[in-house]
């Protein structure tokens, strides 16, 4: 007796996967759909910050002048003390004057004997004038007179101005200050002989006092913007924990062949520090920052990333550097409105589906 045996046949693999496309077959396939990933966005506004900029400054006094002598006398007096502060006409040396009272008194005398002789001129010259309408005198003696008379007048102009250069010189002797000072130095002694140009004092105005730094390109930039009408942020010159706030008289359009900088000159707008305080130029730009640990990288590439719709996108700032805050200019695609993703963004790329979230415990 024969045993039959049937095998059993196989469907194709091709027909098992045909099956799955029917409709109406038991196998159906679906696209697997992400959910969107929750995160939380802050208006670039709320996030922006302001860094400091500072550069080294120091305070000069637009007078540092060393007083000298203008005539050749010997010091009677030296009134005032280094470390006293004198204001603008105040005595600070009295010279000698004897000898310029005696020149004075000289030319005084020969004016006088000039009026004598000026009055003498004008009585011959009267009566010449006189005589010469009777016909009595020539016409060239009335000339003559005229021209001595004339003569005499110049003369007496000269010895007026004799006479004044002399009191000049008696001036000269008290010697006053210029402008409200400091005495910063003693240079003479009483009872020492001063010659024109010999150097008495060294005093240091106190009043017209300005700020000086030397600025990179970059600051210079900066700084500008920094004074500009729209910025309600005024530049500060902070030493020994004073603030002094300033305004920009102007920087110098000359660069350091070595340094590459700039010197910035700036003026005190109320109270003024100490002439030769050293400090810092302090002052915050213009253009706002984002603070340095919202900065992602993709691709190689530095930005941030944005939410436009509920779309996240990567916005590159080319200027960004790790661990640093960067400087972000306006634009269309960041502006002050723009929602900045601060937290849900480690596992972002551009174009993914995303969920505003105000929950804290979102992961960055």
């Amino acid at each position: 007796m024969r045993l039959l045996i049937r095998k059993k046949k196989v469907a194709p693999a091709w027909r098992l996967v045909s099956l799955a496309l029917v409709p109406g077959t038991l196998f159906f396939a679906h696209p697997v759909v992400a959910d969107p990933i929750p995160v939380v966005s802050v208006p670039f506004s709320t996030l922006a910050i302001y860094p400091s900029r500072s550069a080294p400054a120091t305070v000069v006094s637009d007078n540092d002048s060393r007083i000298s002598a203008e005539v050749s006398a010997r010091i009677l007096d030296i009134p005032v003390r280094v470390g006293d502060r004198v204001k603008q006409g105040a005595l600070l040396v009295r010279l000698e004057q004897q000898d310029f009272e005696l020149a004075r008194a000289r030319e005084k005398a020969a004016l006088t004997a000039l009026k004598a002789k000026l009055d003498l001129a004008e009585y011959e010259l009267k009566r010449a004038r006189s005589l010469s309408k009777k016909q009595a005198v020539s016409e060239q003696l009335l000339k003559q007179r005229e021209t001595e008379r004339d003569a005499l007048l110049a003369e007496q102009q000269g010895q007026q101005a004799a006479i004044a250069q002399a009191q000049r010189q008696i001036d000269k002797t008290d010697i006053r200050a210029p402008f409200n000072a400091v005495v910063v130095e003693r240079l003479a002694q009483t009872g020492e002989l001063a010659n024109p140009g010999t150097a008495l004092l060294r005093i240091v105005d106190i009043d017209n006092l300005e700020l000086t730094a030397r600025l990179s390109s970059a600051q210079t930039r900066d700084l500008k913007l920094a004074f500009s009408a729209e910025n309600n942020r005024t530049p500060e010159f902070v030493s020994t924990e004073q603030r002094y706030v300033l305004t920009l008289r102007t920087i110098l359009p000359l660069l350091d062949t070595q340094a590459r900088t700039q010197e910035a000159r700036l003026r005190f707008s109320g109270k003024k520090p100490l002439p030769g305080s050293p400090g810092q130029l302090v002052w915050s730009p213009q253009q706002a920052s984002l603070p340095a640990d919202l900065i992602s990288q993709r691709n190689d590439k530095l930005g941030v990333f944005i939410q436009a719709d509920n779309t996240a996108r990567f916005v590159q700032l080319p200027q960004a550097k790790t661990g640093q805050p960067v400087t972000v200019k306006t634009t269309s695609r960041l502006g002050p409105d723009t929602l900045v993703i601060t937290k849900g963004r480690y596992r972002l790329r551009d174009g993914d589906a995303i969920s505003r979230t105000n929950v804290s415990t979102v992961t960055p």
